[in-house]
């Protein structure tokens, strides 16, 4: 069969049903998502796997996305708030579920009825969990966040200490996880991430023995001394890459069409798009799509004249995009895709495996995190693949 045929012009549509007012359509592919879960939870060893699924995970929806890791195996995740937690706690009554949060002043009670696990990052945490788990006769669970070198969220040495000194506080609650955050695992080579470790060595060895967690996607692929007893892959999980510079081993597992609303042709030198940054340079084709920065489709990812930009596909024929990425639209040079294939109406993918979310985030200047997260709620969400 040749490429103009009707089971190619329709490759960019999405597999599953979606309404026909549908502009563009985000596909999730959850074969896809819980393989690469697979293949993190065999490369972790001997340490539980467990699944990152904060901000909606990371834009794809908390739900579906828990479900399906569950059904995999994972039996712990992480997310960033209380509210988070909640939804993951409804939609997965028997996990495990840590909130990054911690403990914000006076919050302890929205933890009650929830069974969520803080991630404690400072004495005063500490003591506010202690002082709650008292009052409610139960020593409840939290992790311990300790800091090893990111600065950000974490107990410095001289907290740990104090901790370590306070044999009240720490049997007033059920340490269940001590736990760190590699700076730089995205670089599989960087001395931090070996300084980092040492340092986990060290600040864990002042408390109680408990299960220790220190890789993320990145550290997960550092081997087995980056292991310790529980890995929490995030991007990688969704198929972005966990380390710069090096092939990306997992499945793609996000996809993003949008429609064709019009095809215009257009003479040498015009311009096109806000600014007039790009001119046509010979007689083109030039179709506008229902994709924009709305939409998570970055601004950065703009094409001036004379600029190599990203490329989508309608069917097997890649379509630059050309001109400033707008709030609702971006516009592609069909030129060499037969008319009855660019028309309006049609799906032009800008985002799957052949045009990956890293591919993109690399030309926009960002990373994969920023892209999905970034993923408007006004595109329609499909699941595929198996457990949909």
């Amino acid at each position: 069969m040749t490429r103009s045929d009707t089971t190619t012009h329709s490759s960019a549509r999405p597999r599953a049903p979606v309404p026909l007012s549908a502009r563009a359509v985000l596909s999730v592919d959850l074969a896809a998502l819980r393989a690469n879960w697979a293949r993190l939870n065999q490369a972790s060893g001997r340490a539980e796997c467990a699944g990152v699924i904060k901000a909606d995970a990371y834009g794809l929806g908390l739900a579906p996305i828990a479900k399906a890791l569950t059904s995999e195996g994972c039996k712990t995740f992480f997310v960033a708030s209380i509210d988070e937690g909640r939804t993951a706690r409804a939609v997965q009554p028997g996990a495990t579920v840590y909130v990054l949060d911690g403990l914000l002043p006076g919050a302890e009670a929205s933890y009650a009825g929830f069974d969520l696990r803080p991630v404690l990052s400072s004495l005063a945490e500490v003591r506010d969990w202690a002082a709650y788990s008292r009052a409610r006769g139960r020593r409840l669970a939290a992790a311990v966040h300790v800091d090893t070198g990111m600065n950000r969220l974490g107990m410095p040495e001289s907290e740990v200490e104090q901790l370590a000194a306070s044999p009240d506080l720490l049997a007033a609650f059920d340490l269940t996880l001590v736990m760190s955050h590699l700076a730089c695992a995205d670089h599989a080579d960087d001395a931090m991430n070996e300084r980092q470790r040492l340092r986990f060595e060290e600040l864990r060895a002042k408390l109680p023995p408990a299960p220790a967690s220190l890789s993320n996607s990145g550290g997960t692929f550092l081997g087995a001394r980056y292991h310790f007893d529980l890995v929490r892959p995030g991007i990688a999980l969704y198929g972005g890459r966990a380390h710069e510079g090096e092939p990306n081993p997992m499945r793609t597992v996000v996809r993003l069409a949008a429609r064709i609303l019009q095809v215009r042709e257009v003479a040498p030198g015009a311009s096109i798009g806000y600014g007039a940054t790009y001119k046509v340079q010979a007689p083109s084709r030039i179709a506008t799509i229902a994709v924009g920065y709305a939409d998570g489709f970055l601004r950065a990812l703009s094409v001036a004249t004379g600029e190599a930009g990203p490329v989508g596909y309608i069917g097997d024929y890649p379509v630059p995009i050309v001109g400033r990425v707008s709030m609702d639209f971006i516009t592609a040079d069909v030129t060499s895709v037969p008319p009855e294939l660019a028309r309006r109406g049609a799906w032009v993918e800008v985002m799957g495996q052949r045009v990956t979310v890293d591919d993109l985030t690399d030309r926009a200047g960002t990373i994969g995190y920023e892209l999905l997260t970034r993923l408007g709620q006004r595109v329609y969400r499909v699941y595929e693949g198996a457990g949909a």
